[in-house]
C-alpha cells in the first residue's frame, strides 16, 4: 500500500469502505476505501477505464456495490438515486444530459421539484401552494443562470448552446437541487486552457459561496493539482494513491500508471 487512508471524523460527509463493484468477470472498482470531508475539493483521477465514473455511479446509487459500504454523514443506507439527491448529493455527467428541447431556464427549474410540495392537481389548477412555489423556483433558477453568466439566454433551447455553456448549465441544474455534496464528472472536457482556468476559479468560488463539498473527476492534471485539497488515484479499479496534490504528484505508482514524465 502506497498511501494511508484517513480516519473518519466529525467533518466526514462521505466514506467508502472496501467498496467493490463487479460486472460479470470485470472488477471495475476493487476494494476502494477513502473519506471526503466537509468543504473539501476532492479530486479523482486515473487512466481511462480506471473505474472513476463507476465510483460516481456507486456514490449516487445509479448502481449498487457488489460488496463494501458507502456511508453518508456516518450512516449506511440503501438509497435510490432520487433519495440520494434529496439527501443533498447532486452530480453532473461525463456525457451531458440536458433536455435539449427545453430552455435553459426550464432545465434548471426541473431540478427544483425536490423542493416543492405541490401535487400535480394543485399545479394544474393553480391552487396553493403551487403559484408561490413556481415563482420561487423560477427566481432561484434565474439567479443560478445569472451566476453562470447565462441569464440573458434563459429562454433559449439548451441544444443551441455551445459545449462549454452546456457544461455550465448542467452545473446550474445540479446546484438547483441545493446540494451539500456536488459531484462533477469531467467538467473541463472540451475546454481550452483559458476556459479551464476560469472553470477552476468558478469551482472554488462555488465551494465557498454555497459551503459545498465537491468531488470531481478530471483528466486535466494541472487543473486538478491546482484546485483540489486531496486527490485519489485509481488504476484498474484499485486505489493506488491518496493524499495532497504534492504527495500524489511525486508518487512513483502514479507516475508510472498515469502521469508519465509530467
Amino acid at each position: 500500500m502506497l498511501y494511508t487512508t484517513s480516519v473518519a471524523n466529525n467533518n466526514t460527509v462521505l466514506e467508502a469502505k472496501a467498496l467493490t463493484r463487479r460486472f460479470g468477470g470485470l472488477v471495475a472498482v476493487n476494494n476502494v476505501s477513502f473519506i471526503v470531508n466537509k468543504h473539501e475539493i476532492f479530486g479523482l483521477i486515473g487512466p481511462n477505464g480506471a473505474g472513476k465514473t463507476t465510483l460516481f455511479n456507486l456514490i449516487t446509487a445509479f448502481i449498487q456495490p457488489s460488496s463494501g459500504k458507502l456511508l453518508y454523514y456516518g450512516a449506511e443506507s440503501q438509497l435510490r438515486p432520487h433519495q440520494i439527491a434529496a439527501l443533498g448529493i447532486a452530480r453532473t455527467f461525463q456525457n451531458i444530459r440536458l433536455f435539449g428541447e427545453l430552455s435553459a431556464l426550464e432545465n434548471v427549474i426541473i431540478a427544483r421539484h425536490l423542493h416543492t410540495k405541490s401535487s400535480i392537481i394543485t399545479g394544474v389548477l393553480g391552487l396553493p401552494p403551487a403559484p408561490s412555489e413556481e415563482s420561487k423556483s423560477r427566481q432561484k433558477a434565474l439567479d443560478l443562470l445569472d451566476l453562470i453568466g447565462l441569464s440573458d439566454r434563459a429562454e433559449e433551447k439548451a441544444r443551441n448552446f455551445p459545449y462549454g455553456d452546456q457544461r455550465r448549465l448542467e452545473i446550474a441544474r445540479a446546484l438547483a437541487l441545493e446540494p451539500q455534496i456536488l459531484l462533477l464528472d469531467e467538467p473541463a472536457a472540451g475546454m481550452n486552457p483559458n476556459e479551464k482556468q476560469q472553470l477552476s476559479e468558478f469551482i472554488r468560488n462555488l465551494r465557498d459561496r454555497f459551503n459545498l463539498t465537491i468531488i470531481l473527476i478530471e483528466h486535466h492534471v494541472p487543473l486538478v493539482m491546482g484546485l483540489c485539497d486531496r486527490i485519489a488515484v485509481l488504476d484498474f479499479g484499485q486505489l493506488i494513491a491518496l493524499g495532497e496534490p504534492s504527495i500524489v504528484r511525486n508518487n512513483p505508482a502514479v507516475i508510472e500508471a498515469y502521469l508519465g514524465n509530467e
